[in-house]
């Protein structure tokens, strides 16, 4: 079907966005897609819209993604916009993930460690072969996988504990002094920045350009070389303390995926040689983006450490300035509004400036 350029600016965009439900849809002989159907089997997708969208809640991320045609950025977009209009009853306890509810777990720092490796769900150790046979759908293959004889325990401690009390890994203790955590939510981005500032903006940065500033830190540009002291994936309460009660109560359990970074320090004259750590949490199953805001977080360390900001994912305010996907995107998109007058006031400037530039080759050239 061919469409002709409608003349108008509101009629327009009026029609723009009926052409954007008809790509919506496709080809109306296809059975439509659900947003339980995206919920339940495009899970990491929902995951990621969840996560830097800053709102738990799989239907509503399953349903943004629907609308935006599987645009995760769009979807974000729309999650984030919906999570404004939300009033908040309550903040929650901080979420004790040593009481994780373990579906993965591993450790690339020691083979042996309390409670066993948990290799779970991932596509590491898959051949990366297009499975033809996920074309049939009549036809769905038994996915079903056996089941432990009991369940996980959720206190096994985490894989370094044995090395704290060396004193050989850095150990985290809370601040003595109470402070309120910094909301990014509902405050602009501060430099400098406290690192409970930093992790925010990573939980909610862009992934690819977060695990992109991991990466250029791996490959020498950032001075990382870590271990994976703990990757977790799992369900974990969470609480909120109501004041008529006075006590904890638990709303619900949701899944997230942690990391816990070791990276090593030579030493300073206020820190002995150790391994110090970077951190990483997320919505649901996003372990590259823990992983990568992990290190990036060790990264972002180097002034309180003592060690010199030499590299682009050492410094704070390039990093937290440019990792949210919206903003990024929306300058970029932002190109294709009109600037006709601005790129007139361009040529004028450019006419002028090569008619000054071919009189002073003129001047030259007669002094020469």
């Amino acid at each position: 079907m061919a469409y002709v350029a409608v003349k108008g600016g509101e009629q327009a965009i009026l029609n723009s966005h009926r052409l954007i439900a008809e790509d919506r849809r496709g080809d109306a002989s296809v059975p439509e897609l659900t947003v339980r159907q995206i919920s339940e089997q495009m899970g990491l997708a929902v995951d990621r819209v969840m996560c830097e969208g800053s709102v738990y809640d799989r239907e509503l991320a399953a349903l943004a993604l629907k609308q935006a045609q599987g645009d995760a950025v769009e979807a974000i977009f729309l999650l984030r916009a919906y999570r404004t209009t939300m009033p908040r009853f309550a903040v929650s306890n901080p979420l004790d993930t040593a009481q994780m509810v373990i579906q993965r777990r591993i450790s690339a720092t020691l083979k042996d460690i309390p409670g066993g490796q948990v290799l779970g769900s991932t596509y590491e150790y898959t051949h990366r072969l297009l499975d033809f046979d996920l074309l049939d759908a009549e036809h769905p293959q038994d996915t079903k996988a056996n089941v432990a004889d009991r369940p996980l325990e959720s206190d096994v401690g985490r894989a370094f504990d044995s090395f704290s009390d060396e004193g050989l890994i850095e150990v985290e203790m809370a601040s003595a002094e109470q402070q309120a955590v910094f909301d990014l939510t509902r405050e602009p981005l501060s430099l400098p920045a406290g690192r409970d500032q930093r992790l925010q903006n990573l939980a909610r940065g862009d992934e690819g350009f977060v695990v992109g500033l991991a990466y250029s830190a791996l490959r020498g540009y950032g001075a990382a070389h870590p271990y994976v002291g703990e990757t977790r994936v799992g369900d974990v309460a969470v609480e909120i303390v109501p004041e008529e009660l006075g006590f904890a109560v638990s709303i619900g359990n949701i899944t997230v995926t942690e990391c816990q970074m070791l990276d090593l320090f030579g030493g300073s004259e206020r820190r002995p040689a150790q391994f110090t750590r970077g951190y990483g949490l997320s919505f649901g199953k996003s372990e590259r983006k823990a992983m990568g805001m992990a290190v990036v977080d060790r990264s972002l360390r180097c002034r309180e450490l003592g060690e010199e900001a030499r590299y682009p994912v050492q410094d704070e305010e390039f990093v937290l300035a440019h990792t949210d996907n919206l903003e990024a995107a929306g300058f970029v998109s932002h190109l294709t509004l009109p600037h006709y007058v601005d790129f007139q006031a361009d040529l004028q400037f450019l006419r002028q400036l090569r008619e000054e530039q071919s009189g002073d080759r003129l001047d030259k050239e007669a002094a020469e």
